[in-house]
């Protein structure tokens, strides 16, 4: 496919999956690459008598601006049968590494739906790595079996990972992984914009490496938000 050119996405892969499921999730992340705020993770789930016809204009949230993202965010709620969007703070990124954190990240979405009743039987998930399922052994793993200090939190034991389906730019080409997208965005977006801000600019890079955000790291150094354990440009220029 051309360079600009938008993807549609469809119900193929959810409807192939909904054969064999009571309900099917879609899971994208947001603020992966980001040097401050959280990783964010949507969860979206359809089910049998989800509408054939999703949301005019849904798709990958990348594709979209800022506006239209926002008003697709009640069209989209209203379509799924249920959705969550869950985060993984800068301490818990720095704790547990990146993957660890969005695994952390994804099974609050999951237990969040599980307990309204509707925990996805499979999910979709964009890529090629499936970062929600844990290698054995692995310390998340442990965690949920108990296996850990009373002061480390742990994940609901009781709460299954469904198996996983990756499909390479899910986010694009499947409607529930892009509704997914769409929720995790805005809501992120919103989250960053929100916070205290002494002078990295949030409300416009989102925690994203910036010349505002570069030259904010510069001046005030790292703050809470900040993802500590990365490599955060801007520091070594402090005299």
């Amino acid at each position: 496919m051309s360079r600009g050119v938008r993807t549609h996405p469809d119900r193929r892969v959810e409807k192939e999956l909904l054969q064999t499921h009571n309900y099917v999730g879609g899971l994208d992340e947001v603020g992966r690459g980001a040097l401050a705020g959280p990783v964010s993770v949507g969860l979206a789930v359809v089910g049998p008598s989800t509408d054939d016809a999703f949301p005019d204009g849904l798709a990958d949230s990348k594709q979209l601006t800022a506006r239209v993202r926002t008003g697709l965010v009640a069209p989209v709620r209203s379509w799924l049968v249920d959705y969550a969007v869950a985060h993984a703070s800068p301490a818990e990124i720095d704790e547990r590494g990146i993957v660890g954190a969005l695994r952390l990240a994804g099974l609050r979405a999951l237990q969040g739906v599980a307990e309204r009743g509707h925990a996805p039987g499979v999910i979709i998930l964009d890529g090629v790595a499936d970062w929600l399922t844990a290698p054995q052994p692995d310390l998340l793993s442990a965690l949920e079996r108990g296996e850990c200090p009373d002061e480390m939190p742990r994940p609901d034991a009781s709460l299954p990972t469904p198996p996983v389906r990756m499909e390479v730019r899910a986010d694009a080409r499947c409607a529930v992984v892009a509704a997914a997208s769409v929720l995790a965005k805005v809501e992120r977006d919103a989250l960053m914009a929100d916070l205290d801000d002494p002078g990295y600019r949030w409300a416009s890079n989102k925690g994203y490496a910036s010349p505002a955000h570069i030259k904010g790291l510069t001046a005030l150094g790292a703050s809470d938000q900040h993802r500590r354990s990365w490599h955060l440009p801007g520091l070594d220029r402090r005299g």
